[in-house]
């Protein structure tokens, strides 16, 4: 199919962590309201039932693939004749806990998901990496899935570049606290600011495809791994539609908290930017590079020892699969 226009909205949403009733009711929201401004395509941000922060809770009360969230994309895709996706923590038959992110068509049934491939620094505690390569036939198109930190990684941009039409995005990037050194951390702030907003932009470049990207807004605070103290932070935002060329048609930054950016983009593969041969896209500064490494360990030995204690069901891992 050749190159064509689409109407597209990136939500943001203010998530309470672990609170699924207020996160779902926002989501319905601001999906309503982009639909009524012409929205064809509706993509929620990563974890928007949920929010994310390092509470093993939120691992632990999990709901199924086939839960309210997955129902909430379905409703809204068959009410508004749109695709509509987004991501979300589910516990698979098979025990195990993974980042969902489900794609539901224009008649409501789900045309495939893609589990993101690796948790990020804390998230390693809630859910265990997928492997699947996170490309969604739907209307015609091929919809790559690249969920926060998948748009800095090298592997992201070899299972997607210059074979998708359209890249479905959504993070949950959460900021570097003010501690001692203050000037020093807020410098890593700075940088890991102009980071996140320039991830989606900078991916869809590379990739060869236009990128909507949904955000959150709004603060959190939770149990910092490793260290006895409480981390009080934000959520870096900035929900946005970008073209193949990087530049974004439209954006909603966190200062301005829910609503959803919305463009006309136009869909269609091109060639990709040739992998580097390095691991990250963009390079990683010190301090997230060392919380990688270190929370990356802790997260899984977490996860293992939850998961240990969960009550085990017989049956197949994954509800929906990817194309």
């Amino acid at each position: 199919m050749g190159d064509r226009a689409i109407r597209a909205a990136a939500l943001q949403i203010e998530a309470e962590v672990g609170n699924l009733d207020h996160n779902l009711e926002m989501c319905e929201r601001e999906a309503d309201s982009a639909a009524a401004a012409g929205a064809e395509w509706i993509v929620l941000p990563e974890f928007f039932s949920s929010g994310v922060a390092y509470r093993p809770e939120l691992a632990q009360s999990a709901p199924p693939p086939d839960g309210a969230p997955t129902q909430l994309l379905r409703d809204l895709a068959r009410r508004h004749g749109a695709h509509v996706g987004g991501s979300t923590l589910v516990r698979d038959r098979d025990g195990h806990v993974r980042n969902a992110f489900l794609l539901a068509g224009p008649d409501g049934e789900l045309l495939g998901r893609h589990d993101k491939d690796l948790p990020t620094m804390w998230e390693n505690a809630l859910y265990t990496g997928g492997g699947d390569p996170g490309r969604i036939e739907a209307d015609g198109l091929v919809a790559g899935v690249a969920l926060c930190w998948e748009l800095m990684r090298t592997q992201t941009l070899e299972r997607l570049g210059g074979r998708v039409d359209v890249v479905l995005s959504g993070s949950g990037w959460w900021s570097i606290p003010p501690w001692p050194p203050r000037p020093l951390m807020r410098w890593h702030q700075e940088r890991n600011k102009q980071r996140a907003l320039r991830a989606p932009a900078a991916f869809a470049e590379a990739v060869g495809a236009p990128v909507i990207h949904a955000a959150h807004s709004g603060s959190f605070n939770c149990p910092f791994p490793l260290t006895g103290v409480v981390y009080h932070g934000h959520y870096q935002g900035g929900a946005m539609v970008c073209s193949p060329d990087g530049r974004t048609l439209a954006f909603r930054g966190r200062e301005e908290g829910p609503g959803f950016a919305l463009a006309e983009v136009v869909v269609g593969r091109r060639a990709a930017q040739p992998a580097p041969d390095r691991f990250w896209l963009q390079r990683r500064g010190s301090v997230a590079a060392t919380l990688w490494a270190v929370q990356n360990i802790h997260g899984r030995r977490e996860y293992r020892r939850t998961h240990a204690q969960q009550p085990r069901s017989s049956g197949s891992a994954a509800e929906a699969g990817s194309s």
